[in-house]
Formats: C-alpha cells, structure tokens, sequence
C-alpha cells in the first residue's frame, strides 16, 4: 500500500514538474525580445541553474555530499552533456531547421525511445496498453503543436534527423535518472549536472571571441528562467523519479508541458489553437490516463485468501 502511494506521489511530482515546463516559452519569448541568441538562452539557463540549486544542494544534503566519486563524476558530465546540453542544441537547431510546431512535435518521439530503453534495460514489460499510450501521446503532441496542419516545404532531411535527435536525448533523461537516482542523492546529481552542461554550452558560445554581451534585462530573465521552469521543475522532476518504478512513463506524463504551453500561447501570445489543437491536448490527457491505468487482478482461490 505505501509502495503503491508512493508511485501515485512520485506521478504527481512529475506531472507538476511538466506544468512549470509549459512556461518555458514564456521565458525564450522575454530572452529573444531582449537580445537574448538560443546559445546564449541555453547557457544561461544551465549556468545560472547551477548557481541557484548549489546552496540549496549544499543545505539540504551538507557540503560532504557534493563529494562524489569520479565514476560519479562522469555519469554525471554525460547526464549533462546528453540530456541538457546537446539536448537544448539540438533542439533550437531542429526549430530553425523545421519551425517550431515541427520541432516540437520530434521532440516528443521521446516515449517512443524510452520504452525502448525501459524494456531492454529495466525488463520492463510491454503491453498493448502502453504502446497505445504512446501512440495517442505522440498523435496528441502533434495536434496540439501543429494545429493539424504540416507545410511540406519546412521539412528538411537535416531538420527531421536533428528533431528526432533532441528527442532522443530528452528520452534518455528518466532513464539517467532512474541509474542515478539509485548511486546518489538527486540534488547532488542534478546539481553536477547542470554544472557540466553549462561548461559544455559555454564552450560552445564561447564568449572571450567577443559579440557575446549580457544586458542586465537579459541577465533577468535568464535567472528567472533558471529558477522556475529549471530548478523548481527538475527538483519536483527527480524526486518524482525515485518514487515511480517505470521510467517509460515518465515522459508520457511529463508532456502535459504541451498542453500548459498551449495554454500559455492562447493567453499570452494569442495563438489560435484550434478544433485539432483542443483535440490534440484531450489524447495528450487520454495518454497520461491509460498509461496508469492499472491492470486488474485476478481473482483469488479462496484457498488462498488470507495469505
């Protein structure tokens, strides 16, 4: 009974963690409009993220937890590098390449490859009820990100292998997660990881070239956006994990983040969202729904009641 409370907690946090990613298009919105490039953008959301969660990190576990081994060290740097660095690459590259609605509808192919991943690495079981699930979540996403209408002439070879790629990487998150989750507390391994992906993408903007300037406004919003839809989300992200014992559908109920960003461009932004777009958040909410469904079970032999 308390196993099972705390798979139902541990969905919560995840499901909360993908309300407050729903906003991040509020905040790319206020960093573009402030100067702000999609380098610089990454880089301040992971440099600042790291800033934000050390003292939290460091007064919640004490400053004798944040020494790892270097084995740690590097599951950590790949964490970093995969799911937060080359993962928001990827993914501003997919969105000049194929638009946005595009984009993001390869960014989530993700369940696709964590299921993958769950049943080779974890034997997780595959049943009928979670490929529907992730059927309807992926059919759901792109309705809700398209409007139900694709231009042919956006897409791009190029563009679809870099989409599918950020998804890929976005993928590998619970799956990091759920290894980690079992070698170090969560906020040591968050916190690490946020370092290594911001020395990643600073190498990438490479600021000492010159061009790179940091406005005070910029500077603003990208502790902001660090803060909310960062440290605050992947806090509530990871705790969630090592409640849940089946990481494939973690990001199946994280991608209520498109029914939130949605929401956010309606009401903002104005975006028109549609009869497919209202169609494609109800399968994403079906989704969630019959990925927990549980399976009845069976009977007992009376001869066996009372064990």
């Amino acid at each position: 009974m308390e196993n099972s409370r705390a798979g139902r907690g541990g969905y919560l946090l995840i499901l909360a963690a993908g309300v407050l990613w729903g906003f991040i298009g509020l905040f790319v919105k206020q960093l573009e409009a402030s100067g702000s490039t999609p380098e610089m953008t990454a880089f301040l959301r992971m440099a600042f993220a790291f800033l934000l969660f050390l003292p939290y990190c460091a007064a919640g576990t004490g400053m004798g937890s944040l020494r790892i081994s270097g084995k740690d060290l590097l599951f950590c740097a790949a964490q970093g590098f995969v799911c937060y660095g080359l993962f928001n690459m990827l993914y501003s590259r997919a969105v000049v390449l194929v638009g946005v609605s595009v984009g993001a509808v390869l960014l989530y192919t993700a369940p696709v490859f964590t299921l993958i991943f769950s049943v080779i690495l974890f034997r997780e079981s595959f049943t009928g009820r979670k490929l529907i699930a992730v059927v309807l979540n992926i059919l759901g996403c792109a309705l809700t990100a398209t409007g139900g209408r694709l231009d042919p002439q956006a897409l791009s070879v190029s563009g679809i292998l870099v989409g599918v790629g950020a998804g890929f990487c976005y993928s590998l998150t619970p799956i990091f997660g759920h290894f980690g989750a079992r070698r170090m507390d969560s906020r040591v391994m968050t916190l690490y990881s946020f370092g290594f992906a911001a020395l990643f993408l600073l190498l990438r903007l490479q600021p000492w070239r010159g061009g790179v300037r940091f406005s005070g406004r910029i500077l603003l919003w990208g502790a902001l956006f660090a803060l909310i839809p960062t440290v605050c989300a992947y806090f509530l992200y990871y705790r969630g994990l090592g409640q849940i014992p089946e990481p494939s559908r973690v990001p199946v109920i994280a991608s209520v983040e498109t029914v939130v960003a949605a929401g956010v461009g309606t009401l903002l932004y104005r975006d028109r969202l549609g009869l497919p777009g209202m169609l494609g958040i109800l399968l994403v909410l079906v989704s969630i729904g019959v990925m927990n469904l549980r399976p009845r079970k069976s009977r007992k032999n009376p001869a066996e009641a009372g064990k």
